[in-house]
């Protein structure tokens, strides 16, 4: 049975509370889909904004959609040292106590006293892939990524879902560690 995963990379992006769009982009704003991602009914939207850190900034973050409860940054910890912040690994949704960042749009500027992550490593699990599997939600996993500087990952969290298409997501400096790149094959070792 095959325990191959697809990769994707996930470079540093946010995703915004309808609240904060409004802010940044002016009321009654709505994002506009550049192109699907990976998930069902994700999307990386046209729009960006620029965020700023005690120590640095970047523009041109790029905002998924569609928009969340609320809003967070997902770094790599690179980035995070560029920003001046010290973000925790987290999975995503989770961000109380988290470091906190300053976002600005054409139409206005946020500060949110926390949102900004490490994403936790992660595989989105179909259900019927779960099952196939014997993957349990939430379960720790061992991934084996090939690449010219092959590594084995630890502490991969299995997220299974009915909404979700299997996908193993690791952000750039995974990617960059491993040698590894969008579309490229895992496989759960443990």
């Amino acid at each position: 049975m095959s325990k191959q995963v697809p990769v994707g990379v996930s470079a540093r992006h946010i995703h915004l509370s309808e609240e904060h769009v409004h802010i940044l982009f002016g009321e009654g704003y709505q994002l506009t889909e550049m192109k699907p991602l990976s998930q069902p009914g994700q999307y990386a939207a046209n729009e960006t904004v620029a965020v700023t850190g005690p120590k640095g900034s970047f523009g041109k973050v790029r905002i998924l959609g569609p928009v969340r409860k609320r809003t967070q940054l997902e770094v790599s910890r690179t980035d995070a040292f560029a920003l001046g912040v010290n973000p925790p690994v987290r999975e995503s949704g989770d961000i109380a106590g988290s470091a906190g960042i300053t976002i600005q749009g054409p139409a206005g500027e946020v500060v949110v006293e926390e949102g900004v992550i490490v994403a936790a490593r992660h595989i989105h699990f179909h259900t019927s892939d779960a099952e196939r599997l014997g993957i349990q939600d939430k379960q720790k996993l061992s991934v084996r990524v090939g690449g010219d500087r092959g590594v084995v990952f630890e502490h991969v969290v299995a997220r299974v879902s009915a909404d979700f298409a299997l996908d193993m997501h690791i952000d750039t400096d995974e990617a960059n560690a491993a040698g590894v790149k969008n579309g490229d094959l895992a496989e759960i070792i443990d």
